[in-house]
C-alpha cells in the first residue's frame, strides 16, 4: 500500500489535522505522547525515523534533530476509531527532553528530575553516529564494519588491549594518542549493546548531582 494510501486511513478532521502519537520502545515501554499530522506522519513512513508535529512551534520536526536523539520506527499502528497513531521504535537516547528515557519516569506528585544532556563534545556525538551506521549499514573495507561483523569476543577484547595501551603509554604524546584510539572502541562497544553515549553522560551526570 502506498504511503499516501495509508496517511489517508488516518481521521484527521476529528483533531482539526492533528492526532496524538503514543510512543513505546520494542519492549513496551512508553516514552511519550506527541502528536502528527499528514506531512509528519508521511516524513515518518518515508525515512523510519520518527518526526512529530511541535504545536508550540507550529511545524513538523524530527525527534532528535537537535539533541541526536532520533528514533528509528520499527512499527506503526493505528487504533480502532482511526484517530491516534501508535509508533514502536528503537530509541538512540533519552526520550524526554530531561535527558530521561521515558517522559513517565515520575509518579504522580514525584519532584522533576533532569539530566541534562552535555554534547559540547561534538566529535564524539559525530563519532558516535559513524559508528552506528557502518554497523547499520556494512562498508566493504570499513575497519568498524568489520569489527562488528566479528562479534562481541573481538569488540570486547579490542577495547580490553587500546584501555592497556593508555596504561603502558610512556609520553604525553602517547597516552593523548591511545585514549583516542580507546574512546574509539568504547564508543563501538557501547553501540554494539545498543547503549547511546546519552546514557553514560546522563549518569554521570546524576552521580555528580
Amino acid at each position: 500500500m502506498s504511503v499516501e494510501n495509508l496517511i489517508g486511513q488516518v481521521d484527521w478532521e476529528k483533531g482539526g489535522g492533528v492526532v496524538p502519537v503514543v510512543v513505546q520502545d520494542t519492549e513496551g515501554n512508553v516514552l511519550t505522547l506527541a502528536y502528527t499530522d499528514a506531512e509528519a506522519l508521511r516524513r515518518t513512513l518515508e525515512t523510519g525515523y520518527a518526526h512529530y508535529y511541535s504545536r508550540s512551534q507550529g511545524r513538523v520536526r524530527m525527534k532528535g534533530e537537535v539533541s541526536g536523539n532520533v528514533q528509528v520506527v520499527r512499527e506503526v499502528r493505528i487504533d480502532c476509531d482511526n484517530d491516534a497513531i501508535l509508533l514502536v521504535v528503537e530509541p538512540r537516547g533519552p526520550a524526554c527532553h530531561t535527558g530521561n528515557y521515558s517522559c513517565f519516569y515520575r509518579k504522580l506528585g514525584e519532584p522533576e528530575r533532569v539530566l541534562p544532556m552535555d554534547y559540547s563534545l561534538t566529535i564524539l556525538r559525530e563519532l558516535e553516529e559513524l559508528i552506528r551506521k557502518r554497523r547499520e549499514e556494512p562498508v566493504e573495507g570499513s575497519y568498524t564494519s568489520k569489527l562488528f561483523a566479528e562479534g562481541r569476543e573481538r569488540v570486547y577484547k579490542k577495547f580490553g588491549e587500546e584501555a592497556v595501551e593508555v596504561l603502558v603509554a610512556e609520553s604525553r604524546e602517547g597516552i593523548v594518542y591511545e585514549t583516542a584510539d580507546m574512546l574509539y572502541h568504547l564508543l563501538v562497544l557501547l553501540a554494539y549493546n545498543n547503549i547511546p553515549l546519552g546514557e553514560v553522560m546522563a549518569e554521570l551526570r546524576r552521580r555528580r548531582g
